[in-house]
């Protein structure tokens, strides 16, 4: 028998380096707290960050922008572009190939949340869309 779930407290003070390029602060996931349903972590991009094409094949992902903005492209050949700015929320369905690139001269901070309680389980790699970029 597993012990009771219980409420947990997670600062985010380590970080990890995920698939798609980019350094994310620890935060609540299976890995850390063992949800089972979602996953929520901080991502600061610093100035020229840029991801790798990817998207996450079965899950949602919303996204608040607390600082900052990230230029985003998305769609099957990333042929759509937005601007997400500080105070923007900003919804990925699930299947969607995107590429985030903070283009500016300024670190840009977001909460991340997905419906993949495993962080990295559902990142899947697009290499084939990263020229398509410049």
């Amino acid at each position: 028998m597993s012990p009771k779930p219980t409420c947990r407290l997670v600062r985010p003070e380590s970080t990890y380096q995920g698939k798609q390029g980019l350094s994310y602060f620890a935060g609540i996931a299976a890995e850390t707290v063992g949800s089972s349903g979602i996953c929520m972590h901080l991502l600061t991009m610093p100035p020229g960050a840029r991801a790798k094409a990817h998207m996450h094949e079965s899950h949602e992902t919303a996204i608040y922008v607390l600082s900052g903005e990230v230029h985003t492209w998305y769609g099957d050949r990333l042929e759509d572009h937005i601007v997400v700015k500080a105070g923007d929320l900003f919804y990925i369905p699930a299947g969607v190939p995107h590429l985030p690139a903070n283009l500016s001269g300024a670190s840009s901070s977001a909460v991340i949340a997905r419906t993949d309680p495993n962080e990295q389980e559902s990142v899947v790699l697009l290499p084939e869309l990263d020229g398509l970029v410049a």
